[in-house]
């Protein structure tokens, strides 16, 4: 017996068949191929490509074919002895001949994936790849659909930029390695926070009275500045003057006093001139990683208390809180691909007022004076930023007279007061980052200048872990050269922040005890 098999587009392939049989082209089957008695009904395993054709001979002539499932292959009979079956789409079916004198011959249909053009996506892949990231190891497998990344690249972007294109050749399973970076940089920021204060202060003003002149006790004020108090007892009070049947108290010693006891006139005068500076140099200097946010705190912390909400019948909850002041400083900077520092911002100078303080059921609570900026800025290493400036006069007259009188020329200066205040404020705040390194190993440490000496230490013991002369040498792992992506990104990613004692917190804390109807605490 022998049989031809017909191959399109150049497939061919080797099947051992019975009564139908396959073999290569135009060759003639080895003589020691098995044969099959006609009539009866057995299988044989046929395989094809997607998109490819294969020609089966049959000893008998074909009466009927039927293949299982049509979108997975079809087929032809293409003379009495002779059909074609055609793959369509990958995947497994069956087909089945009737032959002259009922024998049946079944089929396994075995359609393989065509892979010539997965082939092809994955030499373009890996074109792209050589030509989008030169010098750098990178393998590429095609399988089922999935595309394998093997390799090792030098940095995250080379990663995502090759995970990007090999996405479009499929479904990607990451599986390279990434070459350890070197330690972010150290960036410190230096800023220089001045401002200065002045004020002057003017006043002139007068107050008459009488302990009797002419008969008469009263006096004659614009009560701007505090005016002698008259009383008619007839006593003598402290820091006042005795009339016949009047009391003059006088409450600010400060003014002038002038007082006739012959014609029981007198006369308090304020002229008072005061001047006040204040300067403050804050210079600040905090230092953190590339991309970290760092933060310093110089001053304190002062309590308010809190009223809280009460139900029927209890007393009143006082809530201890507490709000930070003193200078403060939180940046963050980051390195721009173009080498400079970006810096989110924000300076802070407060110091305690109590002249603008409140006093809440006999809690003084003081105000704050505070000098704060907050901005985002861009320069290079080294070089300097006036980020905030301020330049506030103010000038502020209050008049009072006594009308009428007030107004007459030369003799209405004496019924008259004023104040003049002028203020002055000056602020500039600079910022200046810097790319520092660590001091070396052994190198000698910045100190302060100490005016007076401590005491020596009473023990004599070093405050510090003993050396590799006592201890051995310190056990060290060698830095690898390359990690796998996932733990270099999770290497990189933000610890967790710091939990700090309630006590200590920056924040503040509460504190809840009962007081009593007034607010005093129990």
């Amino acid at each position: 017996m022998k049989v031809k098999i017909g191959i399109s587009i150049a497939f061919s392939c080797v099947l051992s068949l019975a009564l139908c049989g396959q073999s290569a082209l135009a060759a003639p089957a080895p003589a020691s191929q098995p044969t099959v008695a006609s009539g009866q009904d057995f299988a044989n395993d046929l395989v094809v490509g997607a998109g490819k054709s294969v020609l089966v001979d049959c000893a008998l002539p074909i009466e009927r074919v039927a293949v299982g499932s049509g979108d997975i292959a079809e087929v032809t009979v293409v003379s009495p002895t002779e059909l074609m079956l055609n793959g369509k789409t990958a995947g497994d079916t069956s087909l089945i001949v009737w032959q002259k004198g009922g024998s049946r011959q079944f089929f396994n249909v075995l359609v393989r994936a065509n892979n010539s053009a997965a082939n092809d996506r994955v030499d373009a892949l890996r074109r792209e790849l050589r030509t989008e990231l030169p010098g750098q190891d990178l393998r590429v497998t095609s399988e089922n659909g999935l595309v394998f990344l093997r390799g090792t690249v030098k940095d995250l972007v080379s990663n995502d930029r090759a995970v990007q294109i090999a996405a479009t050749a499929g479904k990607v399973v990451n599986l390279l390695y990434v070459e350890v970076p070197a330690a972010e940089p150290q960036i410190l920021l230096k800023v220089r926070f001045a401002s200065l204060d002045r004020s002057l202060n003017n006043q002139l003003g007068i107050n008459l009275f009488s302990l009797g002149a002419a008969n008469t006790i009263g006096s004659v004020t614009t009560q701007q500045f505090s005016p002698p108090v008259i009383s008619a007892t007839g006593s003598s009070g402290s820091g006042g003057t005795t009339g016949t049947g009047a009391t003059a108290t006088i409450s600010d010693l400060m003014n002038l006093y002038v007082f006739r006891p012959d014609i029981n006139l007198g006369a308090t005068i304020k002229a008072l001139e005061a001047q006040g500076v204040v300067q403050v140099l804050a210079e600040p200097n905090v230092m953190t990683s590339n991309g970290k946010q760092g933060s310093i705190l110089a001053g304190g912390q002062y309590p308010y208390p809190v009223v809280q909400g009460t139900s029927a019948g209890s007393a009143p909850t006082v809530t201890i809180q507490f709000k930070e002041f003193g200078v403060r400083l939180n940046f963050i900077p980051t390195i721009t691909p173009r080498g400079t520092i970006r810096l989110q911002v924000a300076p802070e100078v407060s110091s305690l007022d109590f002249a603008n303080g409140i006093t809440i059921s006999g809690f003084t609570v003081p105000g704050l004076d505070v000098r704060s900026v907050k901005t985002e800025v861009e320069l290079a290493e080294g070089q300097s930023f006036a980020i905030g400036g301020l330049l506030d006069n103010r000038e502020t007259k209050t008049l009072s007279k006594i009308p009428f009188i007030g107004d007459v020329p030369i003799l209405g200066k004496f019924f008259q007061s004023i104040t003049k205040t002028k203020t002055n404020t000056e602020l500039i705040v600079i910022v200046t980052p810097e790319i520092v390194a660590p001091i070396p190993a052994g190198a000698s440490l910045p100190q302060l200048k100490y005016p007076e000496n401590f005491l020596p230490s009473a023990s004599g013991i070093s405050m510090t872990t003993p050396g590799a002369d006592v201890t051995g040498a310190k056990p060290s792992s060698p830095t690898p050269q390359t990690m796998p992506v996932e733990k270099l990104i999770r290497s990189m990613q933000p610890e967790q922040p710091l939990v700090i004692d309630g006590s200590m917190s920056t924040t503040g804390f509460s504190t809840t005890s009962s007081a009593t109807s007034t607010g005093t605490t129990q």
